[in-house]
């Protein structure tokens, strides 16, 4: 028996705080993950001895976003992990259902979906191109719930499964979808499927949630936007997600579904209380919140 198979038959768990200690032995598939949020969630499920597959397209560098799926997998590897990358579009059917079967066959399961590969266009309806709106749809939603669908099968087959969306809270407030309509629905489609999934797999003991900052968070995507420069001396690093990620998937998949959490409440839940080592440089008072919230 492996000891994957031994983690499957009889994952360790406290009592106390209702969790599995770490994800050593657990296997990640992630969509992205090359840069950004996606590898520092990579990176900190390494540092436990995690298995991570990243499905991205960034096989080539980009001549203005670093880091490529070759380059996170060494990453990775150098943080303690084991590392399968793939270079796919998760857009593309084939592509998602041939880095799924890829995982099961390099590590013999998988236990955490992390659906984090997002587009962003936050323009007014009149100024979105329809290319872009596709793009963030298909992204966004489609990806999200093709991803999750295509790991179902393997994901019941462990001991403790989780899937964990990078999408906000379903916040109807009518200003969010006036500021950037395209871009909310695109948002928000992952975050019904958070919705959907966890309450049709409650049963199967699948845990379905989604995380969202509750501040900017220094980015390429944010730093690449008109004043992204001086709007990300206002975040945080992504260490905070990545940290609260960690956090939601070392819990018991039973008991902790269909949950829209933040950064910050997931870590006042753990007991952290200071949060400024994830800061920039601002003080706390003076970080910009993250949309939908």
């Amino acid at each position: 028996m492996t000891a994957r198979d031994e983690a499957q038959e009889s994952p360790a768990t406290d009592a106390g705080a209702g969790r599995v200690p770490t994800l050593a032995g657990r296997t990640i598939i992630m969509s992205g993950g090359s840069r950004g949020i996606g590898l520092a969630i990579a990176l900190r499920a390494a540092r436990d001895g995690a298995n991570v597959a990243i499905m991205a397209k960034t096989g080539e560098p980009h001549p203005k976003l670093e880091g490529t799926v070759y380059s996170a997998a060494e990453q990775i590897e150098a943080a303690g992990g084991a590392a399968l990358p793939f270079v796919g579009d998760v857009r593309n059917d084939d592509d998602v259902r041939a880095a799924v079967d890829a995982t099961v066959g390099r590590f013999g399961g998988i236990d955490i979906v992390v659906n984090n590969a997002s587009a962003i266009d936050l323009s007014k309806t009149p100024d979105v191109d329809m290319k872009r709106y596709d793009l963030m749809a298909d992204i966004n939603v489609r990806g999200t719930f093709m991803l999750s669908k295509f790991a179902l099968d393997a994901l019941k087959r462990s001991a403790n499964p989780h899937i964990l969306t990078l999408s906000p809270p379903l916040n109807l407030a009518p200003r969010w979808a006036g500021l950037h309509l395209a871009y909310t629905m695109a948002k928000y489609g992952m975050s019904l499927t958070t919705l959907g999934l966890a309450e049709e797999l409650k049963d199967d003991g699948v845990a379905v949630n989604s995380l969202w900052p509750a501040t900017l968070i220094d980015t390429a995507a944010i730093r690449n936007m008109p004043g992204g420069t001086r709007m990300v001396q206002a975040a945080r690093s992504a260490d905070i997600v990545a940290d609260a990620a960690h956090a939601v998937l070392v819990r018991t998949s039973r008991g902790c579904t269909g949950n829209f959490y933040t950064d910050e409440q997931v870590l006042r839940d753990e007991g952290v209380t200071d949060l400024t080592r994830y800061s920039l440089g601002a003080a706390e008072d003076q970080l910009v919140p993250d949309i939908f919230l």
